[in-house]
């Protein structure tokens, strides 16, 4: 008999980095994505906002294509008939929307170009934003071990999976580092440290963050195969994640890249004046009051929407989650 794959926790910044996949033998034997990190991904379990979906298929044979954020990036999800409770749910559900998706990884990689990743859901639920919060801290520890980890192996010579075995790393996380390396070559662990920076201080508070209560995604782990356990997170946890609780004054005369992104939510409340979104030639130009360029609206916007804080209900129109 064969085992499910455990569900993996990994924020879509990294996941969409991977650019190697690996086929196993047989036609029922699984198939992985490898990240940069070293994660050895055959499903995922990720919570965030369904900002976008649409039927790319037909009427008699509907295939949904679907955005969720997780505040790094955004998963591509992909619902058609070989998953027809998952599709189901997806074509009625509202966005934007806070879910749950456990599903399995796929690749695409068209002749001569890059593989892109997806993921094709087995289950969806709508959840709460306390859920997230809580998937966002959890994943962010997990992601964490593995940078320190792809950070120690990287100290070695071309390091063979019984290399890291000796140093105690685990059998998965040994394999799929030691292929990582050779495939992707020295990280950039620096880029994934900043991400967990920004992704925590969305959601971080003094009190901490602790297990949902009310939550019915979670009351049967073992159903998604994913391993639980007390996972009340004090501040001082977070810090050694690298959450920094100090805020430094910046000068009133220039905005920081937060305060551009907060001034931008608030112009897009003000002009939504009908609540069907506001406006981009009206956002471009009250932007443009406060020395926005529209290059840099664009980049603002394309920040806020990779958060998850805001979504395009229609072309030429931006609205706040």
């Amino acid at each position: 008999m064969i085992s499910r794959e455990v569900a993996w926790r990994v924020f879509a910044t990294e996941y969409n980095a991977s650019t190697l996949d690996i086929k196993g033998d047989g036609e029922r034997a699984p198939g992985y994505v490898i990240t940069p990190l070293g994660a050895k991904i055959n499903r995922l379990l990720v919570v965030g906002v369904l900002t976008d979906k649409q039927n790319v298929g037909t009427d008699t044979e509907p295939m949904w294509r679907a955005m969720l954020s997780d505040g790094t990036d955004r998963y591509y999800v992909y619902a058609g008939k070989f998953s027809p409770e998952a599709m189901q749910v997806l074509a009625n559900l509202q966005t934007p929307s806070v879910v749950a998706i456990v599903g399995k990884c796929r690749t695409y990689t068209p002749q001569g170009g890059n593989m892109y990743v997806s993921l094709r859901p087995e289950k969806i639920v709508e959840t709460t934003e306390e859920l997230r919060d809580y998937w966002i801290i959890e994943t962010a520890k997990s992601t964490l071990k593995r940078i320190e980890q792809t950070e120690e192996a990287l100290e070695m010579v071309s390091p063979s999976k019984e290399d890291l075995l000796s140093h105690g790393f685990s059998p998965v996380m040994a394999e799929g580092i030691s292929m990582a390396i050779e495939h992707y070559g020295k990280v950039d662990t620096n880029r994934y440290r900043g991400m967990l920076l920004e992704v925590l201080g969305q959601i971080t508070s003094e009190g901490g963050i602790a297990m949902p209560t009310d939550s019915t995604f979670f009351t049967s782990p073992e159903e998604f195969d994913v391993d639980e356990e007390d996972l009340s997170i004090p501040p001082e946890e977070l810090q050694a994640m690298g959450e920094s609780s100090s805020q430094e004054e910046v000068p009133t005369a220039q905005l920081d890249d937060d305060e551009k992104e907060e001034l931008v939510l608030k112009l897009i409340d003000a002009l939504d004046v009908n609540k069907k979104g506001a406006p981009l030639t009206e956002l471009a130009r009250e932007a443009a009051k406060s020395k926005i360029s529209e290059a840099e609206l664009e980049e603002i916007t394309n920040s806020l929407l990779d958060k998850g804080l805001v979504y395009e209900p229609t072309i030429g129109k931006m609205k706040r989650i």
